[in-house]
């Protein structure tokens, strides 16, 4: 059973084998035959697979160095392999050519993996741009909403401000009309006492 830590680490391996392997193809790999076409086809799919893989897991930043670790590396081994098995490859003249079209093939292959890398990226922060606007549009309505209430409750706590406030002169004005009520009965009841004051004195 695969660790679950190594398995992003896997695809990376995987994708290094599959640009290593290309070394081993038949050098006429870019020719019109339609079954070379087809297996560089397939191992383009593969490369971009593991890029979207890669993506997935490593993320962009840190699974884009490991790619293009992998890169270099296999290009390295692939003019390596080329140099010490000359006879193998078929490799008698133009050994510098050879090397860049051995290293090329790598590097198709990693570019592959890179396009998967971001294609994978894109279609992720596409996804989280549609969120955000989402979201956006959530939280557009929520604060109208939100205005909405807040400007009934401010109407609704004006009225019921204007309405103490009514209440509250019409209570003072009660009083003071009370007030002078009271200081009039008694301005009067003082005038009665002093009458009959006068009276009881003039008896």
């Amino acid at each position: 059973m695969i660790n679950k830590i190594n398995l992003p680490y896997a695809t990376v391996v995987l994708l290094g084998l599959i640009m290593f392997s290309s070394n081993f193809l038949s050098p006429k790999l870019f020719t019109g035959e339609i079954l070379n076409f087809a297996v560089w086809f397939i191992l383009s799919i593969f490369a971009f697979s593991c890029g979207w893989i890669i993506d997935k897991t490593l993320g962009w930043r840190y699974g884009g160095k490991l790619v293009f670790a992998v890169i270099v590396a296999t290009s390295i081994m692939s003019v390596f392999l080329v140099t010490f098995f000359r006879g193998y490859f078929g490799i008698n003249e133009y050994l510098t050519e050879n090397f860049i079209l051995f290293s090329l093939r790598n590097i198709m292959l990693g570019v592959m993996g890179i396009f998967g890398l971001a294609v994978a990226e894109l279609l992720a922060v596409q996804k989280e741009i549609e969120q955000l606007k989402h979201q956006t549009q959530l939280n557009r309505k929520i604060a109208e909403d939100a205005e909405r209430e807040a400007g009934i409750i401010i109407r609704e706590a004006k009225s019921k401000a204007d309405a103490m406030l009514v209440g509250a002169e019409r209570e003072s004005l009660e009083l003071i009309n009370r007030k002078k009520e009271i200081e009039l009965q008694l301005k009067e009841f003082l005038k009665t006492e002093k009458e009959l004051i006068k009276k009881y004195e003039a008896d």
